[in-house]
């Protein structure tokens, strides 16, 4: 819908789309001296920095004379526009649109719209200024050593603290609107010499192709562009942390920032990145190689120690040495419940102190998860529901899953840790074989954005070297190379 040139059917317009919206401003001015002109300001009442347009706009135009250029009435109302955006509006961004829908759009984003009579077009004024949360250090993905600056829910704050790491025309920025009625601003950030065309486009490619009203936080455009939105394991990498979106794109990755959230997306993602925190690369590599190698292993343990417990102790009891046998056996003596039944109530003991440690906010939440944990396990003891070697194996699972770095990665384990349970219960070892082989080739079967999930333990980039920073973490002098999975263009990097 194009612009009228008159100001009042203009307004009018305004106000039928915006019906029943009281935070709409519409503040009306008369410009000039002696042939004054009608004007009017439109915006949202608490999205704009109300001081910079009364400073910067309001006043200004109020003290702007047309008789100071001596000029005629015909050539002012001809280059009206052009002359105030030149010479009085003192706002560090000013664009002019005809289209009444897109000036709406840019109006509930927290820009100013100027419209004036008799002119068929409008001026954006960039007035942004909502309140915001301060930079702060992340919650979710805290290091003893390295930078704590986080992400907050503003979008363009977001972007400028990954452009204050990456120094180099050569990383792009390209932003799109996602959601019909929500118009959620997200930004796609790579470097253009080093990501890979193929991903890149594929990126844009799913982005383009979402159709949805609202994009409310990242994990919905991550459950809408991820590959295999059935498997309970992420494809797309999630962080608070700028450091690591600056890292990733170093490698050949892309990035993408939505905004009202402090979570970002990095794509492609993989075994090997999912085992990776930010501190890795901020540590000696000796201690770092063997934290990597001990996260390998918690991840065994979070899926399989109490598979292991109930398959060994329910069909297998010749592999437990004959001393432990013999206490085991004294241990449940008292234990009205199969080994099984035993093991799926501590299993979701633990899980709902857990959830409710997460839902209370500050330390009273981990202090329920401790004292609770503690006294409801020695209740259980005490009452003879559980055995105290059951009380030992689920505590190693749940530190297990808590040493792992990335929460959505754990999650997906925790899921399959019950799967083991069953498949354990009924077939004992063997059930867990069958249960690694179909796990295993899941894992293989899986893509993230053309990228195999399972990479670099699947053989690719194993011959570049690529486990030199994924099993383990080789010095920096030998880090000479990218990694292979993301198929970088520019292959070295020192």
């Amino acid at each position: 819908m194009n612009i009228s040139k008159k100001l009042k059917e203009n307004i009018e317009t305004l106000k039928s789309i915006l019906k029943d919206c009281d935070d709409i401003i519409y503040r009306k001015i008369e410009i000039g001296d002696k042939d004054k002109t009608k004007a009017c300001l439109i915006f949202v009442d608490g999205l704009v920095d109300k001081s910079l347009i009364s400073e910067y706009a309001i006043q200004v135009l109020l003290q702007c004379t047309e008789s100071k250029d001596n000029m005629n009435i015909n050539m002012i109302k001809t280059n009206f526009l052009d002359r105030i955006s030149a010479e009085s509006i003192a706002v560090h961004d000013v664009k002019e649109e005809e289209d009444l829908d897109k000036i709406v759009d840019e109006i509930l984003v927290g820009e100013t719209a100027l419209l004036v009579d008799n002119c068929k077009k409008g001026l954006i004024l960039s007035s942004r200024g909502w309140p915001t949360r301060g930079i702060a250090e992340p919650e979710t993905e805290t290091v003893v050593r390295g930078p704590r600056d986080g992400f907050g829910e503003t979008m363009r704050f977001n972007t400028a603290l990954v452009r204050r790491r990456i120094r180099d025309p050569k990383m792009k920025l390209k932003a799109t609107k996602v959601g019909r009625r929500s118009k959620t601003d997200i930004a796609i950030v790579y470097i253009e010499d080093i990501v890979n065309e193929k991903i890149l486009q594929e990126v844009m490619k799913r982005i383009d192709e979402i159709d949805i009203d609202s994009i409310g936080e990242s994990s919905t455009l991550e459950a809408l562009i991820e590959d295999d939105y059935l498997s309970p394991f992420p494809q797309i990498e999630s962080t608070e942390r700028p450091d690591a979106v600056a890292a990733s794109l170093y490698e050949g990755r892309v990035g993408i920032i939505v905004d009202n959230t402090p979570f970002a997306l990095i794509v492609p993602a993989t075994l090997g990145t999912l085992f990776q925190s930010t501190e890795d690369y901020y540590s000696r590599w000796p201690i770092t190689s063997v934290i990597r190698i001990i996260r390998i292993i918690c991840a065994f343990l979070s899926v399989l120690a109490p598979a292991l417990y109930i398959a060994i102790s329910s069909f297998h009891p010749g592999l437990i040495p004959t001393v432990l046998t013999f206490y085991l056996a004294a241990s449940r003596v008292n234990v009205p419940f199969p080994v099984v039944i035993e093991a799926f109530l501590m299993e979701i003991t633990i899980e709902i102190l857990r959830e409710s440690g997460t839902r209370i906010a500050g330390p009273i939440g981990s202090t329920i998860g401790i004292v609770g944990g503690l006294i409801v396990g020695q209740a259980a003891v005490e009452a003879g529901i559980v055995s105290p070697l059951m009380i030992i194996i689920v505590a190693i699972t749940t530190m297990a899953s808590f040493a792992l770095p990335n929460y959505q990665w754990a999650s997906g384990l925790r899921i399959c840790r019950f799967a083991f349970m069953v498949l354990a219960a009924v077939l004992g070892l063997y059930g867990i074989m069958l249960g690694v082989v179909i796990l295993f080739a899941h894992f293989a079967k899986l893509k993230s954005f053309g990228v195999p999930f399972a990479s670099p333990y699947s053989g690719l980039g194993i011959k570049e070297g690529d486990l030199k920073d994924t099993l383990i973490k080789a010095p920096l002098q030998r880090l000479r190379f990218r990694p292979k999975f993301t198929f970088p263009r520019d292959k070295k990097r020192m």
